[in-house]
């Protein structure tokens, strides 16, 4: 099958395809006599399994590792649970700094008494007064 149809039963697009291929996680698929990429059966199986990572929010390094042990039929599971169970503790983590933000969220909801003028405004007030987080700080990431 071409790149078009493997995107259409994969459900995504054929940048994602090309993606996927370019940083290893799907093999590149052989060429037919006109140079088109011909994919098969294994590229959508596989495909699917990356989606369906990603609908986890798995990064590609956890999705590489996740391949890795399921290239190798014979080896051992535990391995496999441990990266879930590493990325369960991400998501934990990613919970807190949300129930946080959310709280944070909600104290400038209650900062404005919605009359007068933005020049006035609580919320853009404490939004202007918050400390900046360093640099290299990314929230929630």
């Amino acid at each position: 099958m071409k790149i078009g149809e493997l995107a259409q039963l994969a459900n995504c697009g054929t940048e994602t395809i090309r993606y996927y291929e370019k940083i290893g996680l799907l093999p590149p698929p052989r060429r037919d006599h006109s140079n088109y990429r011909q994919y098969h059966t294994q590229h959508l199986e596989r495909l699917r399994f990356i989606r369906n990572c990603r609908s986890l929010d798995m990064t590609h390094d956890e999705i590489r590792d996740l391949l890795a042990f399921m290239d190798a039929p014979q080896a051992a599971c535990h391995p496999v649970t441990e990266i879930i169970t590493e990325h369960l503790r991400h998501v934990d983590i990613r919970i807190q700094e949300l129930q946080q933000l959310r709280q944070q969220l909600q104290q400038l909801q209650h900062a404005c008494a919605h009359e007068g003028t933005t020049d006035d405004c609580g919320i853009l007030e404490q939004i202007s007064n918050m400390a900046p987080l360093p640099e290299n700080e990314t929230h929630l990431g």
